[in-house]
């Protein structure tokens, strides 16, 4: 059996339309924002569960019942199952995929890396979203197996993400891997949102910067912030709460 661990619904209903055999588990996460350091597993998800609530739509009980339902599927991986990990470049998605390994605890697995086809340079952050049904099969065929050095380094990239050890993030961002792609910019866009002197995060200070261009239309906003910064990912709900922190 394959099991392919996507990085949204989006994929797994563009999925059904290809070839691509398997079964279909999706992180609805979006560890970007908000906490993600806690003592253990189950007080990340009932930490987890307070932010998403308060912050997105939906409950407690809708989080465990969407998001942690999935990621039990993870968990329970049989050994020796063939593991396909579906994420984008960007942080958000890269975010996503170094927690998902870190769930990744059975030896016996085979884990691939499946990048989106991209044929232009300035599509490198648009993802699987321009894909069509022969680009995500194709970027099936085209599989990278991870090696136990790959899973070792995305176990250690979530553990300086999550402790916030920015020294550390940069010191793996260099270490070569066919198996992550456009790993040093992504980390440091990640490192330039805090910055040492206390001045506004890169994102933020983007945004401000939009802000006058845009004349208050969110949309226009948003894709212009999209086309500058693409390497974050962020969607609407982030880019509207770095809006609101800057009016506040």
């Amino acid at each position: 059996m394959i099991y392919h661990i996507l990085n949204g619904d989006s994929l797994a209903e563009q999925l059904r339309e290809t070839g691509v055999e398997g079964e279909f588990i999706v992180c609805r996460e979006c560890l970007i924002e908000g906490p993600v350091l806690f003592d253990d597993l189950e007080d990340f998800w009932s930490g987890r569960a307070e932010f998403i609530s308060a912050t997105h739509q939906g409950g407690r009980e809708d989080y465990f019942e969407i998001v942690v339902s999935e990621m039990e599927k993870i968990m329970a991986l049989p050994d020796g199952a063939e593991v396909c990990l579906w994420f984008e470049h960007d942080l958000f998605c890269q975010a996503n995929m170094w927690f998902v390994m870190s769930l990744l605890e059975q030896q016996e697995l085979e884990i691939y890396r499946i990048f989106p086809v991209i044929n232009k340079e300035e599509d490198t952050w648009k993802g699987f979203g321009i894909s069509d049904h022969f680009m995500l099969e194709q970027a099936f065929r085209e599989k990278i197996k991870m090696t136990p050095v790959d899973i070792a380094l995305g176990k250690a990239l979530w553990q300086a993400y999550s402790t916030n050890d920015l020294a550390q993030l940069a010191i793996l961002s260099q270490t070569p891997s066919e198996a992550f792609k456009y790993l040093p910019e992504v980390c440091q866009a990640h490192i330039d949102r805090f910055p040492m002197d206390g001045a506004l995060g890169r994102p933020h200070q983007t945004i401000k910067q939009l802000l006058e261009k845009s004349n208050g239309d969110f949309n226009a906003l948003m894709s212009d912030f999209f086309v500058r910064e693409g390497i974050y990912g962020f969607g609407d709900v982030q880019i509207k709460h770095m809006l609101d922190e800057l009016q506040s």
